[in-house]
């Protein structure tokens, strides 16, 4: 068996992996796991066109994660490029790729649109124009290629291949894959079992229910997002958020900009902020969700009510019963969304994307920066190159829109909030294993934070043979 880590490998965008096994058909066994798009940074573009380049046509099935776009941004590419098979993915998340990928496409679109319309001089010199990763045709037809499968139900997408989704606890739809694969050599047929964590949520946190424990694995790709530090406890990270709206929004009159992923991280930011009004640790809210995906994500959030933990049920129970507590609208309308820069202090404004690159809060961004009686607080990882990173490492101006903006305002980064597991999770959650996996691939991570839970691993757990894979990397496992 071969593995080939396409990203996410001493990094954390681009997840992609390539698995290549012999087995007793005529044809190798070849399939990938995750589809993802590189992000932050100008090379990422150059990235994600030069990505896939491995034999599209050969591929036997696809099996995706989640519907973050670093795990599936590049799938209508992989249709564009000439992939036309299966894609394996729970329910909740086919649902949420019909809006994230449409909308994703749209962006790819409208910025090739405003980069060739803005830089075309330079472009004209050059030969070219810029050209949308893919487009909103070409989303739709990749959306078609989905086939829905519940978490706990075995499935077979390969004739050598039994496959099954847990509960990863991350996002709504979130899995973790356990995949077990007939292979054969050397005269002989063997079963071995790979475990992909995917990303792995944090244990005993609002809304989701807690990572589902696997037990044993041959090979195991575990993710490292946070694989060297640990969150603040729950109480301390209410602490820290409370006070820096309060600041914000009362003392400072000012407004609160929340940068927030349109699925997962906006429903439980907004979950929190429910639940601290509830408790009257906030006063009620004037909260302004702007951002068109995450209407349609927080509608299938409850359409997946199931998916829940008994206490966001009850949560939501208690806001339909007190609609002003907090008072939440969600922008649709462009005009509408212009509007919120009227709005001089008393608002809280969560906008996409969640790391400051791309959509509306770029906008917000350019209206509030500047302004020191307003803050932007930061809940979600930040990848190198992003601007949301830049705000994070203390930037004094940024660029936005062609131009130099000071950053007056407050910063707050209030990590406590992650959907993803902290070191002291993933170990809870590696700790299920019964015994050492014979391969261990630690991904998804910053260089410097998989090396980190790497040598955790080795030292808390005992495993040995546990590797930080690089870009394009291959793995011959005998």
């Amino acid at each position: 068996m071969q593995l080939t880590f396409y990203g996410a490998a001493a990094e954390v965008t681009g997840s992609c992996y390539l698995v290549e096994a012999e087995t007793d058909t005529s044809k190798k066994l070849r399939f990938i796991f995750d589809c993802g798009m590189f992000q932050g940074g100008r090379e990422s573009y150059r990235r994600n066109l030069s990505a896939l380049g491995f034999g599209l046509s050969q591929l036997d099935f696809v099996l995706l994660s989640h519907a973050h776009l670093d795990h599936s941004g590049l799938l209508p590419r992989l249709t564009a490029l000439g992939y036309h098979g299966p894609v394996y993915v729970t329910t909740a998340t086919a649902d949420l790729l019909e809006v994230m990928l449409l909308d994703s496409a749209h962006i790819q679109e409208k910025e090739a649109e405003w980069e060739n319309r803005h830089f075309h001089g330079r472009h004209a010199r050059r030969g070219w124009e810029r050209a949308p990763l893919y487009t909103v045709a070409q989303a739709q037809a990749s959306l078609k290629q989905l086939q829905r499968v519940d978490y706990g139900i075995e499935f077979s997408p390969h004739p050598a291949v039994r496959c099954v989704f847990r509960d990863a606890g991350h996002i709504l739809g979130s899995a973790i894959t356990e995949i077990w694969l007939e292979e054969f050599g050397n005269s002989r047929k063997r079963i071995r079992k790979l475990v992909m964590s995917g990303d792995l949520g944090q244990p005993m946190r609002l809304v989701l229910r807690d990572p589902e424990p696997v037990g044993e694995a041959d090979i195991l790709l575990i993710e490292s997002t946070y694989g060297n530090r640990l969150h603040k406890p729950l109480a301390a990270t209410e602490d820290e958020l409370v006070a820096a709206i309060d600041t914000t929004l009362h003392k400072k009159r000012g407004n609160v900009v929340m940068p927030a992923f349109s699925v997962g991280r906006t429903q439980e930011v907004l979950f929190v902020l429910t639940d601290l009004v509830r408790r009257e640790r906030l006063p009620p809210l004037n909260i302004y969700v702007d951002s068109p995906m995450a209407i349609s994500a927080t509608e299938l959030t409850i359409k997946h009510r199931n998916l829940l933990d008994a206490e966001t049920c009850a949560l939501i129970d208690w806001q339909r019963q007190h609609p002003d507590r907090p008072r939440i609208r969600f922008i649709q309308d462009v005009q509408d969304s212009m509007s919120l820069n009227e709005i001089h202090g008393g608002a809280v404004i969560i906008s996409a994307s969640g790391m400051c690159d791309a959509g509306r809060i770029k906008y917000h961004l350019q209206h509030n920066l500047s302004r020191p009686e307003c803050s932007v607080i930061i809940t979600g990882f930040q990848a190198a190159g992003t601007l949301g990173r830049r705000l994070v490492d203390g930037a004094r101006r940024v660029r936005l829109f062609g131009e130099d903006v000071p950053v007056r305002a407050d910063i707050f980064t209030i990590g406590g909030l992650s959907a993803h597991a902290d070191q002291d999770g993933l170990l809870g959650w590696l700790s299920n294993f019964v015994k050492p996996p014979q391969h261990c691939f630690v991904v998804h991570g910053e260089a410097e934070a998989s090396a980190a839970f790497a040598t955790a691993i080795g030292q808390r757990l005992d495993w040995p043979d546990v590797v930080v894979p690089h870009y394009a990397e291959t793995f011959t496992l005998n």
